[in-house]
């Protein structure tokens, strides 16, 4: 069987518990066409880059699929029927990753409401000494060119 990378998006106005029973239908129509699922990870709600069947975020769940190809082919065919599953992509691997995604990792850098922590964005880490505006030229006051010249 050849193993299968799997990620829907499913429409922003269902609950994270409907996308949940919707990736159980899914595992189901694999495990019923002789497949199984490895992991599978929430991705949350995350915003679209561009209006998608009038929405502009959504859920998004990935699935790693261990299955012949007409499995995965019924299991497309039912997500191009359901209105519920704005877009997905299945992607042939050669191994499956054991550790959590990359989406998941970049998980572990956000707060409650996705704002980044540590404070290094905006100015706000220590730039350490960066001398003067000019290097190490020596300053001249402005007043003794007022007159334009040296004299």
């Amino acid at each position: 069987m050849a193993l299968y990378e799997h990620v829907f998006i499913a429409r922003q106005d269902v609950s994270q518990q409907q996308v949940e029973a919707l990736t159980e239908q899914f595992s189901t129509v694999i495990k019923e066409n002789g497949g199984q699922i490895g992991k599978t990870e929430y991705w949350g709600l995350r915003n679209l880059a561009f209006k998608v069947k009038k929405n502009r975020k959504g859920h998004y769940q990935l699935m790693n699929i261990d299955a012949p190809h007409a499995a995965v082919a019924e299991m497309e065919r039912q997500m191009g029927i359901s209105d519920d599953i704005l877009r997905f992509i299945t992607v042939r691997v050669e191994e499956h990753e054991t550790e959590p995604s990359a989406m998941m990792q970049n998980r572990g850098d956000r707060g409650e409401r996705g704002e980044r922590r540590g404070g290094d964005r905006f100015g706000d880490r220590d730039r350490g000494d960066r001398g003067g505006r000019f290097g190490d030229r020596p300053r001249r006051d402005r007043d003794e060119n007022m007159d334009g010249g040296d004299e």
